[in-house]
């Protein structure tokens, strides 16, 4: 007879705060999008953005004596990561929030998961398609149609802030499989990878911005607030939230760490409606909870699950002495 042990659950008050906190972090992120593209063009304020951001973990990284990477594959990669995983949906969501409410931007941040799935399956093939996985990504495409409400027709310069919204979640779908596909197996640690992928972000935008949006303003000439908001997206948003969630992936593992995307999108509503006064129509908040309903089937967090296969344990050549539990 063999016994299996499982290892003690953190405490919640060890682990709960700090996802909280990352989920109010996260949440917050674009009603700081909001106040900022009130001063600056979309380009200007992901580049600063992503600037600070660099900065913070350049120096974290340099505290805990930590390095880039080297090897140009490495880098070549990231500059795939960053063009799809931190410049283009920054970029898209500031234009967005032209268009759309803050916490309207927060509800369409949480179909990632919906877009991650179908091309991790067919694309870069870091996935399989299970038939839960299918239903929730039809309960989730549900839910989009409900959250963008086509049966009052489309059009408009809303209905066009969504899509870019939208088109921002996609790009995270893209940028996550690839990572996961090339850059997942690096010995670096997640610190590096993250600091370099800010880097070379800035980079693009420091060529792509000035071409399209012309020369970035000088931080001294912006509005307290829109500089508040600049430092907070940058700094915190990006530098501070990074250390918490490594720091919850640490405690309770990457699967219950994650979770926390469900919360990002109640944040992004409170505050959008306690700071900014806006207001959601009935259907919107309805689909963002069938869109949170399809996540969570397609990740296999509600239903039926299979337990795990047994093991077979060979039985010792000589009798010994079981070894005492630790």
């Amino acid at each position: 007879m063999t016994v299996d042990f499982t290892p003690d659950r953190p405490a919640l008050r060890g682990w709960l705060p700090g996802f909280i906190a990352l989920a109010a972090i996260w949440g917050s992120s674009f009603l700081f999008i909001k106040v900022g593209v009130a001063e600056l063009h979309p380009l200007h304020l992901t580049l600063y953005r992503v600037a600070a951001g660099a900065l913070t973990l350049l120096v974290v990284l340099a505290v805990l004596r930590d390095r880039l990477p080297r090897e140009p594959r490495v880098w070549a990669h990231l500059a795939v990561i960053a063009a799809f995983g931190v410049a283009m949906p920054f970029t898209l969501f500031g234009y967005g929030e032209q268009r759309v409410e803050s916490m309207l931007a927060g509800i369409w941040n949480a179909t990632t998961p919906l877009v991650v799935l179908p091309l991790a399956v067919l694309v870069f093939r870091t996935e399989r398609l299970t038939v839960r996985a299918a239903i929730g990504l039809l309960l989730g495409f549900l839910g989009v149609l409900v959250v963008l409400g086509v049966w009052q027709g489309v059009g408009g310069a809303h209905f066009v802030g969504q899509l870019m919204c939208l088109a921002a979640a996609s790009c995270y779908g893209v940028a996550i499989p690839y990572q996961k596909k090339f850059i997942a197996g690096s010995k670096l640690s997640g610190l590096s990878l993250s600091a370099a992928q800010l880097v070379v972000a800035a980079v693009q935008l420091a060529i792509v911005a000035p071409l399209v949006a012309g020369a970035p303003p000088v931080p001294t000439d912006l509005s307290a607030r829109v500089l508040a908001a600049v430092l907070a997206l940058g700094a915190v948003g990006t530098g501070l939230a990074f250390v918490i969630n490594l720091r919850n992936i640490r405690i309770v593992g990457a699967t219950t760490a994650a979770t926390v995307t469900y919360l990002i999108p109640v944040f992004a509503v409170l505050i959008g409606v306690v700071v900014l006064g806006e207001r959601l129509t009935w259907h919107q908040p309805v689909g963002a909870l069938i869109v949170l309903l399809g996540v969570a089937v397609s990740q296999g967090l509600l239903g039926p699950r299979r337990p795990p296969a047994p093991t077979a344990t060979p039985p010792p050549k000589t009798p010994r002495p079981e070894p005492a539990a630790r």
